[in-house]
């Protein structure tokens, strides 16, 4: 697949993604989400189903299979030989879209040859945009609710990522509500190694933009996670010049695995 292949499909998932978020945006309003816990004691809400039916809608035409969280999950037989796939959590953060504390995103992520090559992530709330290629770059936008099919113009319209910063301390970044003792101790030896080091709590996959944009440095998740959650920002902390990497081998991460569960991972600048 050509560069303006992959440039018509970024379009595309930037529209479908803007698209679920109105529609996230509507529930996120009203006073009844409509929770229920799915099989692994996870919660799913009416949102969540309203933006995996957008979504698949808008990008599940184009003839690339789609891996969604709350779509079928193909047996590995069937997902093996794809060249190329989306990954996509409709509403990644429902944690945090129950809460009402706004950090929930939307993420779609082109993957080939299980290699992250463009990701989309949407903040409703906050209505910023977050978009790569690996050779456009990453960047963000922010004041969007809606654009056309340009992308070039949407990039005239964003900033370039990463963002310049001078800061003498090293900032990390970990979840909102999955913090646990291996990533606290983790940080705790990040600590003593650094003369400087900030703590931030953020939720969803704005972790991965803080990397992206240069807002944080490190971000260690030693807690359960699935390719869906991290795929969409790990290609744009990718094509910010930022790594995801496999905290056992140093490797990156990859995708449409056997196992659609992430190992433990460290992302960094």
């Amino acid at each position: 697949m050509d560069f303006n292949k992959r440039k018509d499909l970024l379009i595309k998932a930037v529209l479908a993604s803007l698209k679920a978020g109105r529609e996230i945006i509507k529930v996120y309003q009203s006073k009844n989400f409509q929770v229920q816990l799915k099989s692994d004691n996870t919660p799913l809400t009416i949102a969540d189903q309203r933006a995996h039916q957008t979504i698949d809608s808008a990008i599940g035409s184009l003839g690339i299979p789609v891996l969604s969280e709350e779509g079928e999950h193909l047996n590995f037989n069937e997902r093996q030989n794809w060249e190329y796939c989306w990954i996509v959590d409709p509403l990644d953060g429902t944690k945090e879209f129950i809460k009402r504390n706004d950090e929930f995103t939307v993420n779609i992520a082109l993957i080939n040859k299980k290699k992250p090559v463009a990701g989309v992530i949407y903040v409703p709330v906050y209505k910023q945009l977050y978009f790569a290629d690996i050779e456009l770059g990453a960047y963000r936008i922010n004041d969007i609710i809606h654009c056309d099919e340009d992308l070039e113009a949407l990039v005239k319209r964003a900033r370039k990522l990463p963002l310049k910063k001078n800061r003498k301390e090293t900032i990390v970044v970990g979840s909102r509500s999955h913090m646990n003792t291996e990533t606290k101790q983790y940080i705790q030896k990040l600590m003593e190694e650094h003369d400087k080091i900030e703590m931030i709590s953020k939720g969803s996959s704005l972790k991965l933009c803080m990397i992206a944009e240069n807002l944080a440095d490190i971000y260690p998740r030693f807690s359960p996670t699935m390719e869906w959650d991290i795929a969409a920002g790990h290609a744009i902390v990718a094509a910010s010049g930022g790594k995801v990497l496999d905290f056992k081998t140093g490797k990156e991460i990859t995708y449409n695995k056997k196992k659609l569960m992430n190992p433990n991972f460290i992302c960094k600048r």
